[in-house]
């Protein structure tokens, strides 16, 4: 019987600091808050909503650009303040992020980004630190964050996304895009306009040719430059870095079917290109040892995290890029929700800063017909459901 009182309490103590968070009383929240959490859900467990979401619920639309009162943001302050969760998810799928854009809340918005960014600065320093979640200097819970996304087509806030632990590379995943070398030994299907690995996830699909040939043009503004691409695909970046008559055109692919293609379509004879077989970390330590330079880098890769992306410009291409160089990266960080598409570009910007560089971004539209058509038909998850890619140029700072 006494568990079933505190029980009983638990629910009633919820569903109070969630009705306080929803009438923006912060004096109540702060009083309810000193006996339980800012991450409570709703008990009868049909909405899974959390303080957080109900505070930026109860805002409503914005109307005619007039947004939330002071009352509610503070009672977001006051919720983040407390442990509330950014990307915690209610039974539509939605983040408060999401609800406040949904709402053109801006500045509750522009709140819940900076509250991700913080989040993932704070997993990454924790994790460069070597501590974990038990770690009684930093108490955060360990649900606060999902992983981070893969540079490319992974998810941010899905428990698909998740870190696979330990895998070894016999090990049989359902979906192989959640680690590399998994990948790597899974077959790919080259079918008209799209390329799907085994677990139906499209690695590249055609209606990204304008981005890439968007990359190509600002990376090499002259013909005569030394190019290289990580990542090869479809080929889409590569055919359109050949038409500006590169010195030097290396790709680097580790996948063998990939590889097989690419000795079919000749790449291996076009003048100028070496093709270097193999993943990146192998491959670019001995270019570095060779004292290899290039004047542009391009990185595209699939089944590879922002870590791997972080290393990748943070290790190496410092050591290969010309001072005067470019360097540049498919920004598909988070691009299946707008909210983690955002705090990644910042992260990401951030990351990059403190390794040396200095990041423009170039706005280009999506297709306006991509969303919800037929192009993902066959395909496990459409990886691309916001209206605005995000192209990044990085230079070094001078």
């Amino acid at each position: 019987m006494a568990d079933q009182t505190a029980s009983e309490e638990d629910i009633l103590l919820a569903k109070r600091i969630i009705s306080a968070a929803e009438r923006h009383d912060l004096s109540a929240l702060k009083i309810l808050l000193k006996e339980g959490s800012a991450n409570v859900q709703d008990p009868s467990a049909t909405t899974a909503t959390s303080p957080l979401h109900a505070a930026i619920a109860a805002c409503g639309k914005a109307e005619d650009g007039k947004e939330a009162g002071e009352d509610a943001v503070k009672t977001v302050e006051l919720l983040l303040e407390n442990g509330a969760i950014w990307n915690d998810l209610n039974k539509e799928d939605e983040t408060p992020g999401c609800i406040a854009l949904r709402l053109a809340q801006k500045k509750i918005y522009d709140m819940m980004v900076e509250a991700g960014v913080r989040a993932e600065l704070l997993f990454s320093k924790m994790e460069e630190l070597g501590l974990g979640q038990d770690d009684e200097e930093l108490e955060v819970e360990d649900e606060s964050r999902d992983d981070a996304p893969a540079v490319k087509k992974q998810k941010v806030s899905e428990e698909a996304a998740q870190a696979i632990q330990g895998a070894v590379e016999e090990k049989v995943l359902d979906d192989v895009s959640l680690d590399n070398r998994a990948y790597l030994k899974s077959q790919l299907r080259y079918k008209p306009g799209i390329l799907l690995d085994e677990s139906d996830n499209a690695v590249m699909m055609d209606w990204e040719t304008t981005i890439m040939k968007r990359h190509a043009e600002t990376l090499i503004p002259r013909p005569g430059l030394r190019a290289m691409n990580v990542g090869h695909g479809m080929g889409i970046v590569d055919t359109a870095i050949q038409t500006y008559d590169p010195a030097e055109h290396h790709i680097v692919e580790a996948h063998p079917q990939v590889l097989e293609r690419l000795k079919e379509q000749g790449w291996y004879e076009k003048k100028n290109v070496v093709i270097h077989e193999g993943r990146w970390q192998d491959v670019l330590p001995k270019l570095v040892e060779k004292g290899v330079v290039l004047d542009a880098i391009y990185y595209d890769t699939f089944a590879e995290d922002y870590k791997t992306l972080k290393e990748f410009f943070s290790e190496y291409v410092i050591q290969l890029l010309d001072q005067n160089g470019l360097f540049g990266w498919y920004n598909g960080l988070g691009a299946d929700r707008q909210i983690c598409y955002d705090i990644y570009t910042k992260v990401a910007e951030m990351d990059l800063y403190e390794a040396g560089f200095d990041t423009q971004w170039e706005d280009i539209a999506v297709p306006s017909d991509l969303h919800g058509s037929d192009q993902w038909k066959g395909t496990r998850r459409p990886y691309w459901t916001i209206d605005v890619y995000r192209l990044p140029v990085n230079t070094f700072i001078k």
